[in-house]
């Protein structure tokens, strides 16, 4: 398909989704939360983007295709197990039920990948071939496929500290999670990235690895949360050059969003010093990347947001009866 190309002209960016009239505001690195008193959560996406525990910028569009690359998913997986969404208002926005989220984050791999303490490459270049509850073969490479899919949990740190891994014995013996919730969490999260894998596939990409959040609802049913499969919480490569770039030792092409990043880092310290001024270039290349990720998971058009119209006073609009 042909990718929206973006142009010289400056887009609205929504860097601050603050709305007083709505109750119980939680702002979050990505997005502002609400909770509304009937037990629903209403959840802004801005276009900030955080990096080195901080924001270093905000990238327009960036919400838009992060919500909407999310409903695509949550639409095609809904008949594998139950989501939060509720209702989407705006295109930045997701309404959904509020949930109790469950203390271990899901990521299922399928290669070996990943540049965190807790990615599977990280630790097999360190010598370990045990890790989260599973062995792992000797002579595998950089970027690999495993043998088969693996989830790898780690402690939700929701007080700021680290994740750490954990083992499927470890999460039901400190009592993390039950028996059979680890189960069927596990059935729901293999479901869920056999079916990414799937589509992606049909578009020309592989779907390598990718985050999942879990909550309760008030019944005790485990509901999917947060985001599914977004350019943020997963890690796509592109198909058609995998084989060639593997054979070669090279790194696969993926959607590359760490222009921010790397330009950041280049030129100072991000965890100490301040953060220079982004350059306007950087900022468009980075919202055109989103773009083009979104157009190719999901094989539609991006639907291009009135230019005239401040994104947070169409949010506000839609929003006003849940004033």
């Amino acid at each position: 398909m042909d990718f929206t190309a973006l142009d010289d002209r400056p887009y609205p960016v929504l860097d601050d989704a603050t709305i007083p009239e709505l109750p119980a505001h939680y702002r979050g690195k990505v997005r502002d939360n609400y909770d509304l008193p009937d037990g629903r959560r209403i959840i802004i996406a801005t276009d900030r983007i955080s990096a080195f525990d901080r924001i270093l910028a905000s990238i327009p569009l960036k919400g838009q295709v992060l919500t909407q690359t999310a409903r695509f998913w949550f639409e095609e997986t809904r008949d594998i197990c139950p989501n939060h969404v509720l209702d989407y208002p705006d295109p930045n926005v997701v309404v959904g039920r509020r949930l109790d989220i469950l203390p271990v984050e899901i990521v299922v791999r399928d290669y070996l990948a990943g540049t965190t303490g807790t990615s599977v490459l990280t630790l097999y270049k360190a010598g370990q071939r045990e890790m989260y509850g599973v062995r792992l073969p000797e002579g595998l490479r950089d970027n690999q496929k495993l043998p088969h899919p693996i989830i790898t949990p780690t402690s939700k740190a929701f007080d700021g500290g680290h994740d750490e891994p954990l083992t499927p014995d470890q999460i039901v013996g400190q009592n993390l999670l039950t028996a059979a919730q680890w189960s069927q969490l596990s059935d729901y999260a293999f479901a869920l990235f056999a079916r990414g894998q799937q589509i992606a596939a049909k578009h020309g990409l592989i779907l390598v690895d990718t985050k999942y959040e879990f909550g309760t609802d008030a019944e005790g049913r485990i509901v999917l949360a947060d985001e599914i499969h977004t350019p943020d919480s997963s890690r796509y490569w592109l198909a058609g050059s995998y084989e060639d770039r593997f054979a070669r030792g090279e790194r696969p092409e993926s959607f590359d969003k760490d222009f921010v990043r790397s330009w950041v880092a280049a030129r100072c310290d991000p965890y100490k010093d301040p953060i220079p001024e982004i350059p306007a270039q950087v900022i468009r290349d980075t919202a055109q990347v989103y773009v083009r990720a979104y157009e190719t998971i999901t094989g539609r058009r991006f639907e291009m947001p009135d230019r005239e119209k401040p994104v947070l006073e169409r949010i506000r609009g839609n929003l006003a009866k849940y004033f």
